[in-house]
């Protein structure tokens, strides 16, 4: 059992940030929140009762996520609540075998120790995750009677049904909704057609947030650590953001003309294709990443560290890499200064804080400006 209080008699309101898919921006949505109730000056405490991403180096029960949210939140210790379970094969196995027969929702009862005004808890990637444990979404909404605000990408096709059917299975618990990752040329049907339909359906929303290709990029170090690449030139400079894959794979004519209609981009070509390296180097490029093992001529890394331009060297070939960084750019993390920085730009023009807090029927100690 964890111990997560003194065991006064709790008073804080609990809201539970969830998604029906994985990587919709939940992290990136309890930090721009909490920016905003810092500003308010409401007492916040933060937890992630279902991990999925420990730190191997930290034996603590604290999601690596929750680490970083907590590196720039400054929380006191007693407002970081750890997390409960970490969802990983090893532990779905135990459970499957009858290993683990531990009683997951009274682990959770002992958040509701929590003081302050309001206790902010990212939920599992979907509805359904957690169901083994009790675990779910709705189940720990219901053991903390925590309301929901969900996030969500938007898909033209899709996404309202989801909604729909999400509003059905989480009832008056379903405060408000979240949609991001709005292409420019669909906001406006987002803000008109969408966003009134739901609204009659009985689903708040609270914000709609543009697509922002940095929210979207991977730094270059998590390309090296996924590909378990070589860096062979400017390791000071993997701290880039990729935005964009560009395989170069045709004649050096045009590569010129692909490369330049894109930016920030990594460029995944052979260690011998010496004119396309070139033709790299010369656009807008974060890193070059080379197949095959083949060292590239001494002139390329010259000119690739006078343009600090990292160059990767990988044992892989061109499609296992790229299906590689295609699967990082799908998993994308909120670690990194500049994405925390954008997403609360995001968070203070286009979703509206007030209208949360009188959903939650909070009041803050001062006016939000």
């Amino acid at each position: 059992m964890l111990s997560l209080g003194s065991g006064d008699v709790p008073n804080a309101k609990y809201l539970l940030i969830g998604s029906m898919e994985a990587y919709s921006g939940k992290s990136a949505t309890v930090l721009g929140l909490s920016d905003q109730l810092k500003d308010s000056k409401l007492d916040i405490a933060y937890g992630k009762p279902l991990g999925n991403w420990m730190n191997d180096s930290d034996e603590s029960l604290i999601d690596a996520d929750v680490q970083f949210i907590n590196q720039i939140l400054q929380l006191p210790e007693n407002k970081l609540l750890p997390s409960l379970l970490t969802l990983n094969e090893a532990n779905i196995q135990k459970r499957l075998r009858g290993e683990d027969t531990n009683d997951y929702q009274s682990a959770a009862t002992q958040y509701l120790q929590s003081k302050g005004d309001l206790v902010l808890l990212e939920g599992p990637g979907t509805l359904e995750e957690g169901s083994l444990f009790g675990l779910s979404l709705l189940e720990i909404a219901e053991v903390v009677d925590a309301k929901v605000l969900l996030v969500a990408r938007y898909k033209p096709v899709f996404l309202v049904e989801a909604l729909l059917s999400a509003k059905r299975r989480l009832g008056d618990r379903l405060i408000g909704l979240l949609i991001n990752d709005i292409a420019p040329e669909q906001m406006e049907t987002v803000n008109t057609e969408v966003r009134s339909f739901l609204e009659k359906q009985g689903v708040p929303v609270l914000g709609t947030l543009p697509k922002h290709n940095l929210l979207r990029s991977v730094s270059v170090a998590e390309l090296v650590q996924h590909l378990g690449a070589e860096v062979l030139c400017r390791p000071d400079r993997l701290d880039l953001m990729v935005e964009s894959l560009a395989i170069g794979a045709m004649n050096v004519n045009a590569a010129l003309k692909y490369f330049r209609r894109r930016q920030n981009m990594a460029v995944v070509t052979g260690g011998d294709r010496v004119e396309i390296q070139l033709a790299a180097l010369e656009s807008s490029t974060q890193c070059l990443i080379l197949t095959g093992q083949l060292p590239p001529p001494p002139f390329i890394l010259s000119k690739a560290e006078e343009l600090e331009i990292p160059i990767l060297s990988v044992d892989l070939d061109t499609l296992s890499t790229v299906e590689i960084i295609d699967r990082t750019f799908g998993q994308v993390r909120l670690h990194e200064p500049i994405k925390v920085q954008c997403i609360r730009e995001l968070m203070q023009e286009h979703f509206d804080i007030e209208r949360l807090l009188s959903q939650l029927e909070l009041k803050p100690a001062v006016a939000l400006p």
